[in-house]
Order: C-alpha cells, then structure tokens, then sequence
C-alpha cells in the first residue's frame, strides 16, 4: 500500500496541513477538496494512483487540520497554494479539485499557468449568480460540542457525510472540520463570474460533470467544455459530489486523462 504522511507549513503564523502520498519522486499531483471536506477526502484516489504519482492533499485554509483563516478571498486561496508549491520546491502539478477546489484549481493555473501542467476541474463552476451563501444552512451547526455523537447529531442531514472528519479537541470535546461562519464567508466569495480564468489557461484540461448535478445545468456543463480550448468531458452518475458517488468511474476518468498527458 502507498504510505500517507501529514506534513505542515506556517504561513503567516498560520498552520497550513497537507497529506502526501506516493514517492517523492514521482510526478506531482495537487488535489483541492470543496467545502465541507478536507484533504483526506482524496485518500482512495491516491491509493489507487499507487507509485505512479506523487498526491498532495492540502486541508485548505480554515478547513481539517489546518488554521482559520482572518479571511477567505479567491487570492487568499491562490496565493497559499503558491506557497505550498514552492515549499514542496515543485516547479509545476496536475491540479485536480472539487468545487471549491475545481475554481481554486483553474484560477491557480490562469493567474500562475506556469505552475499547473494540467487541471482536473470535479464539479468546480466558471460563474455563480451573486447572491447568499447556498451554505447559509450551516450557521445553524455549533462548531464544538461535548460529545462525537452530539455534534453529528447537531449536523442534520449531512452528520454521517463529516462524521470522519470530526476533530477531537484539547479539553476532550469535539470541533468540525470547518468553521460554520468561516464556510459561509468563503462560499459567499466564490459566487460570480469566473469565466475568464476559466478559459484563462491552455494546458490540458478534463471536466468532470455529475449528470445530476445542483450546481450544473446540462447546457452549462457544455458551454464549460466547449468555451474552453483543449478541455474534455466526463459524464458521471450523480449529483455535485459524484465523485464520491461513483468512486470508480472517477478514477478510471482521473486515470485515463493523466495517462494522455
């Protein structure tokens, strides 16, 4: 099996938390989690890619193991990725990410295209209608509680999907492994019109679409293929996180576009 190692950077006096997976030396690979999740969410998907590349799974700003964040603009993001690549001495990676992690991923290569050889966008919008947080239902969530069983209880619906993720805390308690008003500052800032970062960059690209996705039209997940040069397209059974939906499917896609490149 491909051994996991938990690393840590300081940036700023803020702890920045990435998972590696793979030899050291072989080819790069960044893999950017959405909201609500962290960088282990990727774990299967490096076991699979077993020697063959070398997986680094950030817990982006104020998510998992790393620290909260004083804020959570798109550069804020981009520039701790920057920091994460150079700290690694990596002169450029495949990029894959989800959502958050899709739009950090084609804006990290359309502001620094020398950084990203290809990306993998999982469900990652070029634009979003301005508007509120569709997150907003987690200002509700306390961010600790006495017990595990109690804050996934706290966590309605979505308590089975973030109960690996729950982080125990210094006075024996339990915390997220998310700030609920950090999630819904930073899903607020991904809302608009991304399209020119989108198509921002040339190097290969694989868009990965869930046929019944809540954020993707069919028609938009078109234009997002066709608006963009050297970009395809793979269809999965399942909503936005189709990805966990269909894990195989995603990473015989994954596989099958980074034995093109």
């Amino acid at each position: 099996m491909t051994s996991t190692t938990r690393n840590e950077l300081t940036l700023d006096g803020r702890r920045l938390s990435y998972l590696e997976s793979g030899p050291a030396t072989a080819r790069p690979l960044l893999v950017l989690h959405g909201h609500l999740s962290e960088g282990a969410a990727f774990t299967a998907l490096a076991a699979e890619l077993g020697d063959e590349w070398r997986v680094i799974a950030p817990d982006q700003r104020g998510h998992g193991d790393s620290d909260r964040a004083s804020e959570y603009s798109r550069q804020g993001y981009i520039d701790d990725l920057v920091a994460l690549l150079a700290h690694l001495n990596l002169k450029s990676a495949v990029v894959l990410g989800h959502s958050l992690g899709g739009i950090n991923a084609y804006q990290l290569a359309s502001h620094h295209p020398d950084l990203v050889s290809a990306i993998i966008n999982v469900e990652g919008p070029p634009a979003l209608p301005e508007g509120p947080s569709g997150l907003a239902f987690v200002a509700g969530f306390p961010y600790t509680a006495a017990t595990r069983e109690e804050l996934i209880a706290a966590t309605g619906p979505i308590g089975p999907m973030i109960a690996p993720a729950l982080r125990p805390t210094p006075d024996g308690g339990w915390r997220l492994p998310f700030h609920p008003q950090d999630t819904i500052d930073s899903e607020t800032l991904v809302h608009g019109d991304h399209w020119a970062d989108w198509t921002g960059s040339t190097c290969p690209a694989l868009f990965i679409h869930g046929t019944k996705s809540q954020v993707f039209t069919p028609e938009l997940a078109k234009e997002t293929t066709d608006r963009r040069p050297n970009t395809t397209m793979v269809e999965l059974e399942g909503d936005h996180f189709a990805h966990t939906q269909d894990p195989k499917g995603f990473t015989t896609a994954v596989r099958n576009f980074l034995a093109t490149l």
